[in-house]
């Protein structure tokens, strides 16, 4: 049976091959950095961190007004967009998306991913 670690980089690579996903990383709620498909390998952790503080921000936020926890953060760019899911109670999926890029199959694969992460990640 694969280990966790295998298990993670195969829902990364999967998630890496969806059309217009230029990077993706799985980080931990507090922001560490699980495993990142990036090219520039030494931003991957600033930007799990830095994600992992956006979406809780956000989940201060729309608590605070009664709306809930977001399902999700979309950052959008001139150049393209960085869209942080969370992923169970313990994980958080990253991905960053060229501009020209339709979001629907993207936020599909996004969900089914951090659906198979949930279950990595209990």
């Amino acid at each position: 049976m694969p280990d966790t670690i295998d298990m993670v980089d195969k829902i990364l690579a999967d998630l890496k091959r969806v059309g217009g996903v230029e990077a993706c990383a799985a980080a931990s709620r507090d922001g560490l950095l699980i495993r990142g498909v990036l090219q520039k390998e030494q931003l991957a952790e600033s930007i799990a961190a830095m994600s992992a503080t956006m979406l809780g921000a956000a989940e201060t936020a729309t608590i605070e007004f009664g709306k809930g926890i977001p399902q999700r953060i979309i950052v959008e760019t001139a150049n393209g967009r960085l869209i942080t899911t969370g992923a169970g109670p313990k994980a958080l999926l990253i991905v960053i998306v060229n501009s020209e890029t339709g979001l629907g199959l993207i936020l599909l694969e996004l969900e089914k991913a951090a659906m198979k992460l949930k279950e990595l990640l209990p």
